[in-house]
């Protein structure tokens, strides 16, 4: 009997040996990031929501799923006759609908800003930033560079860490052409992409963000002055950066509308690159910031471009006069206090 017991101690020491050693050779387990939308009125929110919840498992997708959203909304068209639609898309994938941005808190660990309309941003993160939550805002990061500002300064005041930006940048062609050996060091880019006036919106800021942030994608920030030249078909929008290199933009509203741009180089030139490829790189993007809480995007390029955008608004006044970015920057901080 004795030598039966001490057998079967042994046996069980040996087994919880076993089951804690299996423990300790496991990897653990990934929490998975409850991410909340708020602004149910672009294609956006479908697509992301199919990206990040339909994520391979082992993915740099892996780990953020999409659980809530809050329609939200505004008054222009593009947002008051499609949020319903895209309300009712989102509750047809499982995704719970709340009724207030803090109802929206309650349920999520991160959120991505997705309203279209980027006047009610600042607004809409006020409550977002005071709850401490990471968050993603999709362009424009706002409808003004005052807002910007505010939005930016709001962020650090509280410590959350957040960034904003269109899904052309992280494009495949795009990275490529920054860094193309073939090229070598970038002298300049043309860049083009459809944009869309809303009357209520400056006009860059509608559907040129997505044009100008592949410019700047490439060239980097520095830009000193902006001039624009403009028809009812079309922008022409030149920027001069401070070592002499050229930026341009082009925005199309009639006929065929298209993504890309050239890139001029020390070694040679890449004549059309930089189509739309889809969201998922973007969503990539996100899934490592909210991780790591590191912005892929800094605050100061972002800004610089919502710059760009607004000194462009200033030229146009001017009937195509060159605008000085440092001057309209100044303008905006000393509104913005």
């Amino acid at each position: 009997m004795k030598r039966a017991a001490l057998s079967l101690l042994c046996s069980a020491a040996l087994l919880v040996l076993g089951v804690q050693a299996s423990q300790a050779g496991a990897a653990p387990e990934q929490k998975v990031l409850r991410a909340g939308m708020i602004g149910l009125d672009t294609s956006h929110v479908t697509a992301f929501t199919k990206v990040f919840n339909n994520a391979p498992a082992g993915s740099e997708l892996a780990g953020v799923k999409i659980v809530a959203g809050f329609p939200g909304g505004s008054d222009i068209p593009a947002s008051r006759d499609r949020v319903a639609n895209f309300t009712k898309q989102l509750e047809g994938m499982g995704i719970e609908i709340v009724p207030s941005i803090p109802a929206l808190l309650e349920k999520v660990d991160v959120v991505l800003l997705e309203s279209v309309d980027g006047r009610v941003h600042l607004e809409q993160l006020r409550p977002v930033f005071a709850a401490k939550k990471p968050v993603f805002i999709d362009k424009p990061v706002a409808g003004s560079l005052v807002d910007t500002l505010k939005i930016f300064d709001l962020a650090k005041q509280h410590n959350v860490p957040c960034f904003s930006s269109s899904s052309l940048r992280f494009s495949p062609a795009v990275q490529a052409a920054r860094q193309d050996p073939k090229l070598g060091k970038v002298t300049g880019c043309d860049a083009w992409s459809p944009c869309t006036i809303e009357p209520s919106i400056p006009d860059l800021f509608f559907y040129g963000i997505h044009g100008i942030e592949s410019l700047y994608t490439v060239m980097g920030p520095g830009c000193e002055t902006v001039s624009r030249a403009r028809t009812p078909d079309t922008e022409l929008v030149t920027g001069v950066w401070k070592d002499g290199r050229i930026g341009t933009f082009r925005g199309i509203r009639k006929n065929k509308a298209e993504y890309g741009l050239r890139v001029y180089g020390e070694k040679g030139i890449l004549p059309a690159a930089g189509s739309f490829t889809g969201y998922e790189q973007l969503c990539v993007e996100i899934a490592r910031f909210f991780k790591t809480g590191t912005p892929p995007v800094s605050a100061e390029e972002t800004i610089e471009i919502v710059t760009f955008m607004e000194a462009a608004e200033e030229s146009k006044r001017r009937n195509g006069a060159p605008v000085s970015l440092s001057e309209t920057l100044a303008r905006a901080r000393k509104a913005a206090k």
